[in-house]
């Protein structure tokens, strides 16, 4: 079971750059493109942070390791900004100009079937022990430093619609900035939550050292 745990994150990591680096290539070809630009979206960010989750994870189960606390951590905060940006992408998203965008299978992957298979495989692969409460605010430190740092950039770079002081306003932003930051920390919370919960368990002596760590860290 673990080995099968570890070819999926891993073919989903090959996914994720080929399908950046499909995207990349594209944008090059604007003569608007700007590297900080196309690598400033969250979407990017985030699908590459989460490919070097799953790519880190595979190894561990290849090589029939348990995964260390900070490995975890990571994956649930990479499954948290993968959902957001799924669920954001979808709702507010979806039926905008394609902008940077523009390889549709591509943009498939990082917004829709990486986000789905992050979630997914969240849920069902039980190889990793519990994450505990107090760990949350760390799930909390990227987008809070992604959103800062893209605002101070001001309007030269408006990577979404929802940031977009001179259309929306100052207060807009903020309550799109808020409401996303609330929705954040609910998703935080309730892939911690869900960590608790083992569907698909891998077998033999993680599966016991799991147990142990469910009831250390309750």
């Amino acid at each position: 079971m673990r080995t099968l745990f570890a070819v999926l994150r891993l073919v989903a990591a090959v996914a994720i750059v080929v399908a950046v680096v499909a995207q990349w290539v594209e944008a090059m070809k604007d003569t608007k493109y700007f590297f900080f630009n196309f690598f400033g979206y969250f979407t990017i960010q985030s699908n590459l942070l989460i490919a070097v989750a799953f790519a880190i994870t595979a190894v561990y189960g290849f090589r029939r390791r348990e995964q260390p606390e900070w490995l975890v951590v990571v994956r649930g905060a990479t499954t948290t900004y993968l959902a957001t940006t799924g669920v954001v992408y979808n709702l507010l998203l979806a039926n905008l100009p394609a902008g940077d965008f523009n390889v549709p299978w591509s943009n498939d992957i990082l917004h829709k079937w990486i986000p789905l298979f992050a979630v997914l495989q969240w849920i069902l692969f039980g190889d990793r022990p519990p994450i505990a409460w107090r760990r949350l605010w760390i799930f909390l430190v990227y987008p809070i430093v992604w959103l800062i740092a893209t605002l101070l950039r001001g309007q030269s770079f408006v990577p979404y619609p929802f940031l977009n002081v001179t259309v929306l306003g100052a207060g807009g932003v903020a309550i799109y900035c808020v409401a996303i930051t609330a929705f954040i920390i609910g998703m935080s919370a309730l892939v911690i939550w869900t960590s608790r919960f083992r569907i698909l368990r891998p077998e033999g002596a993680e599966a016991v050292r799991h147990d142990r760590a469910s009831v250390s860290s309750t």
